[in-house]
């Protein structure tokens, strides 16, 4: 994501990351060109190719930036990156934006095997179906 204004715009997918077991996670911050070819969309939608600077504006011109996402699809090499610092841990949203107080998906595509908690996601989720 790109450093926005808005702090938490920018470190959202932080928990969502965390959810698959990390304990803490650091900020890699690196710069492209504002030419660089990019892809930029929403976590649910298809993504949209378009130049660094456009994927930004996309982004600041949301009215709810939480679950877009750019993609630089290229290796960022040594010499881009800026700065590693620490971010806040508890930052963002998981699973999706507004799923706070909303239970999970259950599907075995949404919980895979070995994700925290996602057996007894799983169960429920069948159990719903009588089948469990």
């Amino acid at each position: 994501m790109p450093v926005l204004r808005d702090y938490y715009i920018s470190h959202q997918w932080l928990r969502e990351l965390k959810r698959r077991g990390v304990r803490t996670m650091v900020g890699v911050y690196f710069r492209v060109p504002d030419r660089e070819p990019v892809v930029v969309g929403h976590y649910n939608s298809a993504p949209r190719p378009m130049s660094a600077a456009r994927a930004v504006r996309v982004i600041m011109d949301q009215e709810d930036a939480r679950g877009f996402q750019i993609v630089v699809p290229r290796k960022i090499a040594p010499r881009a990156l800026h700065k590693i610092r620490h971010v806040s841990q508890v930052v963002g949203w998981r699973y999706f934006p507004d799923s706070h107080g909303r239970r999970p998906c259950g599907c075995p595509m949404c919980q895979p095997r070995g994700e925290i908690r996602s057996r007894r996601l799983r169960e429920a989720y069948e159990a719903s179906f009588g089948g469990g």
